[in-house]
């Protein structure tokens, strides 16, 4: 567990290291490697490439897209989710767990592709509309293609299509508007309660006099405290080496129905996470 985090906060320092022009050449080829889509649980699918998460929840022929992950793949995305029978139009919403480049540079192509509106936290509003991640990095900042927020969001609110709903968790840190999402779904008899954590790692952001976003250890602090107290059946993060997705999916398809359920999961994210962040803070105030 501790080595897979380790490696995808390394993955997300290096997007935000990289101009946004440098960022094609050398991001992870994974990061761009289509991938077939996969239904996760009853009407959430896997849309994304092989290293950049996108979900596609559904309800009926409607459905809410989270995460449009790098401009090269929108061409991706849109075809997983026509190869699962639906059409772009039916995409009626979409939702962000956090403006870096990595996960919103999509977007913009997205919404003009499919007539959604976009939603996201009140607080990455600007970040989302100007284009670029707010907040001092010691590696700087990327841009990516800007989109207008159709709704902004608080804390609590609830985005919804037919049937399916979907509760904004505000949890600040790794961005001043970073969105936890959480549904349920039903998994044969039981209910399950479905969690897709914004990022927790530190990924170069400036913990000691950051000016762009003065209360980051605080919310970094907040943020762990809530996710540690959150239920969650089933975890799915931006980046899904978090919780070996893919490994999952074979473990799944070769019989094991609830390879995807693992209620420690959040809990061991948020310790791995909590002790990364204090030992950089930790550095940073020397």
């Amino acid at each position: 567990m501790r080595k897979i985090l380790a490696f995808a906060a390394r993955l997300c320092a290096t997007a935000i290291a990289m101009s946004a022009s440098a960022a094609r050449a050398q991001q992870p080829a994974a990061w761009a490697e289509p991938t077939e889509p996969f239904e996760i649980v009853d009407g959430i699918y896997y849309v994304g490439t092989k290293g950049l998460a996108s979900y596609l929840i559904v309800s009926g022929d409607k459905g809410i897209l989270l995460d449009g992950t790098l401009k090269e793949n929108v061409e991706p995305i849109e075809q997983n989710i026509q190869s699962l029978g639906f059409r772009l139009e039916d995409v009626e919403i979409i939702i962000n767990s956090h403006a870096h480049f990595d996960h919103a540079a999509g977007i913009a192509q997205l919404k003009a592709d499919t007539g959604a509106q976009v939603m996201a936290m009140a607080e990455e509003r600007s970040a989302l509309e100007k284009g670029r991640h707010e907040g001092d990095n010691k590696y700087g900042a990327t841009r990516f293609p800007a989109v207008k927020v159709d709704r902004a969001l608080k804390d609590g609110d609830i985005v919804s299509v037919g049937n399916v709903e979907l509760t904004a968790m505000h949890t600040p840190g790794h961005t001043k508007g970073c969105t936890t999402w959480a549904t349920s779904v039903r998994h044969g008899e039981a209910t399950l309660k479905v969690v897709f954590p914004c990022s927790l790692t530190v990924a170069g952001n400036r913990l000691v006099g950051n000016k762009g976003h003065p209360a980051i250890v605080e919310d970094y602090r907040k943020s762990f405290d809530r996710l540690q107290s959150t239920k969650a059946d089933i975890v799915l993060p931006a980046h899904p080496e978090f919780v070996d997705l893919f490994g999952r999916k074979a473990k799944r398809d070769a019989g094991a129905d609830d390879a995807f359920v693992d209620p420690a999961m959040l809990r061991k994210l948020v310790e791995t996470s909590r002790a990364a962040f204090e030992k950089e803070l930790k550095a940073a105030k020397k």
